[in-house]
């Protein structure tokens, strides 16, 4: 599990990946090793730096992980990678670019997330999410997302009596979602106001409590006010709630708490930091 704590781009890290699949397009001086190459010693030498082994190995190990298979195909296009990246290092140094200050930048904001990341890494891996803490976050949010879901529309507007006219206006015969297409302040108005299906929990309390006491096809006989303005509030249709098994969100839970966690080290390690 990887936890981004920048949200720079860098281009860097993404080479190795993105030299793999063109790595049969770049032109090399040495022929590919033969299928019984050896694994010992330096990987290459390029004009006189040599390019340590370890460095393959671990490009080889991020390929598997990834679900590539540990071929003697693969590890020469890994040598031919590192070879041509050498070159291409070397004519930058002398052209003057590794010194410019964007590139030192972005070297360091590499070195710096590589590090973070490998320290929040570590520190899941001494403290592991337990199938005890899954289970017990699985029946919260049971607990929070109920038993029922709700297809409800509504028109949010500024004031009391505007929301008072158009409730007058659709008793009269008007149709709701046409009061929402003229009238709502809301992104739903487009749609007539449609909600769509969701639980309580994620409205407002006040929208939510009032939602959940309408009957199917009924709107609120007066205005609900909320942080956002006053609504008017018509149901549509109520079903019950599809809760999938815990193995099916599991992964999806323990990658919650684990940024939890991340979350709470680093608001400690904040705390302790003296910021100026």
């Amino acid at each position: 599990m990887k936890f981004r704590t920048l949200t720079v781009l860098l281009a860097t890290l993404a080479l190795p990946a993105l030299a793999l699949a063109q790595a049969a397009k770049l032109p090399t001086k040495e022929a590919a090793k033969p299928a019984a190459a050896s694994r010992e010693g330096p990987l290459a030498t390029v004009n006189g730096v040599v390019i340590p082994r370890q460095r393959a190995e671990f490009l080889v190990r991020q390929q598997t992980v990834r679900g590539a298979a540990d071929t003697e195909q693969l590890r020469t296009q890994v040598r031919d990678v590192l070879i041509n990246n050498e070159i291409i290092m070397q004519e930058a140094s002398r052209s003057g670019i590794a010194k410019r200050n964007e590139v030192l930048q972005q070297l360091e904001l590499a070195r710096q997330e590589i590090i973070v990341n490998s320290y929040l890494n570590d520190h899941i891996t001494r403290n592991p999410i337990t199938d005890g803490e899954i289970q017990q976050e699985y029946e919260r949010a049971k607990q929070q997302t109920g038993t029922t879901e709700y297809k409800a529309r509504h028109i949010l507007v500024k004031t009391e009596e505007e929301a008072k006219r158009i409730i007058g206006d659709i008793k009269k015969g008007g149709k709701f979602e046409e009061q929402a297409q003229k009238h709502s302040l809301d992104s739903t108005k487009d749609k007539g106001g449609d909600l769509g299906w969701n639980v309580p929990g994620v409205y407002d309390k006040t929208f939510a409590d009032t939602l959940v006491k309408l009957e199917k096809g009924k709107m609120t006989e007066a205005p609900v006010r909320t942080r956002f303005g006053f609504h008017i509030i018509q149901l549509d249709e109520v079903r019950p709630v599809k809760i999938p098994p815990l193995a099916e969100v599991k992964p999806r839970i323990r990658q919650r708490l684990a940024q939890i966690k991340i979350e709470l080290l680093v608001r400690e390690l904040r705390n302790k930091a003296k910021v100026e």
